[in-house]
């Protein structure tokens, strides 16, 4: 056996070190991590009243994980075994000529997860897109079921707003914001999370970012206004020091909320009683548990907060495209109804790709049965 002086597995451990840094840097340079806040966003940032110890903080307690619960048991739940927790069937979708359709009617198109096509008010307006297939900086990661990722950049009509609520992966894609580029016409974003679209090209007077409770009038005709939700954020090694939002959109006639990721809280009350009611919420209500449930609500919650929001109608999302938690795949939205129909809360539920008027829709069909 080779004996190696201790001097030569110093300088050889040392090496290991400096190749495995600069590796890391390397990656971490990527552009699909985005980039850190400077200049005047960095100051912004600093002086929002959000933003204490070097990174924005929830308005409640809000523990990444739950008290008692460490990494280590996070890990050791992918050792487990779990049925359905991927589907075995194709998702349904329906292929829809996105293009054609009438702006002059309010309608949702969904796209699984918690991506979007709102037509609100006249406006086409874009919610967290992710098309690429995956919600990771990583092809070879969380990939999308089978079925779940028909619908690309190219499908899309011209933008009038892009909103993206926060810039975790599975709400804000690099891959699909270069693709989109050309097609947008205005963003409306959570604080700093435009340091990373200008890093990817857009241009800067395009972006509107807000802090909580801060508004935009968009032509004066939409007034959009950022609340609270209890969530975090990060792309690098830095979590939070992008702000986590979700978004009332204000019409002539009618009102949206898009709630991003929250966990439950009592924003939601504040929330309704600020600016409601609600003609129709847009909550998470999949990739839970009980380990992190300050971050993310489970379904029964999100049907209270849909009460809490005093909502005419809910549309759950957050499922039925990318496995984030262990629970079964179609289990967030079968929680879901079922607590929104024993709280006598309106829902509705759609394929992938339907046109859906949420004035007129009820219920829908149980395709994940």
């Amino acid at each position: 056996m080779v004996k190696i002086s201790r001097k030569i597995f110093v300088k050889m451990t040392f090496a290991i070190i400096i190749v495995l840094i600069v590796a890391s840097i390397s990656i971490l340079s990527l552009p699909q991590f985005g980039k850190k806040a400077v200049g005047n966003r960095k100051n912004r940032i600093q002086n929002s009243p959000n933003f204490k110890a070097g990174k924005f903080q929830n308005i409640e307690v809000t523990p990444d994980l739950t008290v008692g619960v460490s990494y280590f048991t996070i890990l050791s739940l992918y050792f487990k075994k779990y049925i359905n927790k991927e589907p075995k069937i194709e998702i349904p979708f329906v292929k829809t000529d996105l293009k054609s359709i009438d702006k002059s009617e309010n309608r949702i198109i969904w796209f699984g997860h918690s991506s979007y096509l709102l037509f609100f008010e006249g406006k086409s307006i874009l919610v967290d897109p992710v098309f690429s297939g995956y919600a990771s900086p990583f092809s070879f990661l969380l990939n999308a079921y089978k079925g779940a990722n028909r619908y690309f950049a190219t499908d899309m009509p011209d933008i009038d707003i892009l909103i993206i609520t926060h810039d975790h992966y599975d709400h804000l894609d690099f891959t699909t914001m270069k693709k989109l580029l050309p097609k947008v016409k205005s963003i409306v974003t959570s604080l700093g999370v435009g340091e990373h679209l200008e890093h990817w090209g857009f241009d800067q007077k395009i972006i509107t970012e807000l802090d909580w409770n801060e508004q935009t009038n968009f032509k004066n005709q939409l007034l959009i206004t950022c609340c609270t939700t209890r969530h975090f954020s990060g792309r690098g090694l830095s979590p939070k020091n992008t702000l986590w939002g979700s978004f009332v959109l204000k019409g002539n006639k009618e009102t949206i909320y898009i709630g991003g990721d929250s966990g439950y809280g009592a924003h939601f009350k504040e929330i309704g009683n600020n600016h409601g009611p609600f003609d129709l919420v847009i909550l998470d209500g999949g990739q839970y548990h009980e380990y992190w449930k300050a971050i993310h609500m489970i379904p029964e919650e999100t049907a209270q907060a849909a009460l809490d929001l005093k909502a005419k109608k809910l549309f759950p999302v957050h499922w039925s495209k990318f496995t984030m938690a262990f629970h079964e795949w179609n289990e967030p939205v079968k929680r879901v109804t079922a607590a929104a129909s024993a709280q006598n809360m309106p829902y509705f539920t759609a394929k992938i790709g339907e046109i859906n008027n949420w004035s007129e829709k009820i219920g829908g069909e149980q395709w994940w049965v």
